[in-house]
């Protein structure tokens, strides 16, 4: 896992400066959170983060258009980002739709919409290189196939 995560990652962070966005870090986190032992869970999650990601952004977007976000916002914000996924049975979307929430909320400078969709970016290329990296066949042995063997 630790090998697919790393070269999902680098990847993400290639291909995010290559395309001169601003923050490649986003897209090397959510590479690296989605990014699952079982190369059929991270396809299987993949697309319920996404949309969490979608969920997050909206939501931070929004409430930096009518607020200017306390600590207290913020949080309420998060909440409301992460219970909506619950509430769509998007369990696994959750902690993904609170974090880009909450970089939205925090870092939004005075476009908030333009910022989510660029966070919102990042965050899908992270995603998308973890599943393709998911593809390549696992070189080494681990433990849940060792234990198969037996």
């Amino acid at each position: 896992m630790s090998a697919r995560a790393a070269v999902a990652a680098a990847l993400s962070v290639a291909i995010v400066q290559r395309l001169q966005l601003q923050f490649p870090i986003y897209a090397m986190i959510s590479a690296v959170i989605v990014t699952d032992l079982k190369a059929s869970e991270t396809w299987r999650l993949g697309l319920p983060r996404l949309i969490g990601s979608i969920v997050g952004a909206v939501l931070g977007a929004l409430t930096c258009a009518f607020l200017r976000p306390n600590a207290l916002e913020a949080g309420l914000a998060i909440f409301a980002a992460m219970f909506l996924c619950h509430l769509l049975r998007l369990r696994n979307a959750s902690k993904v739709a609170g974090y880009v929430c909450g970089i939205v909320l925090l870092a939004f400078g005075d476009h908030p919409w333009e910022y989510a969709l660029l966070r919102t970016i990042e965050t899908a290329i992270g995603i998308a290189m973890a599943m393709l990296v998911s593809l390549v066949p696992k070189m080494l042995p681990t433990d849940e196939s060792n234990s198969e063997a037996s």
